[in-house]
């Protein structure tokens, strides 16, 4: 599917127009009942939430980074539930093999003695998929995922087998305890919409988590859509316009910070290589499903703004200087976005 639906023709426009505002009115509501019903499970890191939520609509995949103990799975498990989606979760080892995960063909005998094969679907046939600590298993392992997440079908023994629909994954990744581990290269880690760091909650949001999930009256999650619902959004997000001024400065930040293209000092002595087109394609979804949370039928530059840290700080990678003198992404993020700011 292209970024952009085709526009109406012109006798129909302000009749797409309408149905396009009456579909944002009515999936705005949705959203925020979401938004709700994930909050009474989860205490605080609404950005974190937010931008789970924006991949989700855009139709992408997350890689969720943060410390054990922050939620990350809880969130997944909440929003298969408020979602209406069909949730798995594989825990990353290893010594997990691709067919623990996209399945395997078994040898059956039938009761007058014919053989024949038979497909086990792995837990990759749901429709939100949680790989926790996915740089635990071994390159192999993370290929037939990522493989999966990019062509929405496996394939097995020759046969291939198309994926439920819709199929998000929420992969995790735990900064510490780096020995042992299989980082996922820059060119596997574009197949992710965004990055979302997941940080500690504030003060006041561990109180209320430290009040609720001790007692023994905790709440549980409530379905909220369905994943007709989810499509349905994913497709109207498809249909908001977006400004000239949006786009070119998607494609001004996104080249800006390509050091072969780039007229920025910080980007040519410290980034090795930048973002390449996805992640222009990635802001431009994004900064959409962001509008239509926000119940804004267009996007604008502050989405851009808000969002390109996510988007951008797993497609760039720096150079051993770099590193060596302490410069960080988020610094040369930062620079890029000054001009929009």
């Amino acid at each position: 599917m292209s970024i952009t639906d085709p526009q109406p023709v012109a006798n129909d426009g302000q009749e797409g127009k309408e149905d396009l505002a009456a579909d944002v009115e009515k999936l705005v509501q949705n959203l925020a009942d979401v938004k709700s019903g994930i909050a009474q499970v989860i205490y605080g890191q609404t950005e974190v939430i937010d931008e789970v939520l924006i991949t989700l609509l855009a139709g992408g995949h997350a890689l969720l980074i943060g410390v054990p103990g922050l939620a990350k799975t809880r969130l997944v498990e909440t929003l298969g539930t408020v979602l209406g989606l069909a949730e798995k979760r594989v825990q990353f080892t290893p010594d997990l093999m691709p067919a623990d995960i996209i399945g395997s063909e078994v040898l059956e005998e039938s009761d007058t003695g014919k053989r024949s094969f038979r497909f086990i679907e792995g837990p990759v046939f749901c429709q939100l998929l949680m790989a926790d600590e996915i740089n635990r298993a071994s390159p192999r392992t993370q290929s037939a995922l990522l493989q999966a997440m990019q062509e929405k079908q496996v394939s097995v023994a020759g046969q291939r087998h198309i994926l439920p629909k819709p199929f998000h994954v929420l992969a995790t990744q735990n900064p510490l305890e780096q020995e042992g581990t299989y980082p996922l290269p820059e060119a596997q880690l574009d197949r992710f919409l965004l990055q979302v760091d997941v940080g500690y909650p504030d003060l006041e949001a561990e109180r209320r988590m430290l009040l609720a999930t001790t007692g023994d009256d905790e709440q549980t999650a409530r379905e909220v859509m369905t994943a007709d619902d989810l499509m349905a959004a994913q497709r109207v997000i498809r249909r908001l316009p977006v400004g000239e001024s949006v786009v070119d400065a998607i494609l001004g930040l996104v080249r800006s910070g390509r050091p072969e293209e780039s007229d920025n000092p910080l980007v040519q002595a410290n980034v090795a290589w930048g973002p390449g087109p996805r992640a222009s394609q990635a802001l431009m979804l994004a900064a959409r499903a962001r509008a239509l949370l926000d119940g804004r039928l267009t996007p604008s530059i502050d989405d851009v703004v808000a969002l390109a840290r996510p988007a951008l700080r797993h497609r760039m990678a720096l150079n051993f200087s770099a590193r060596a003198e302490g410069v960080t992404l988020e610094t040369v993020i930062d620079d890029l976005l000054s001009p929009l700011a």
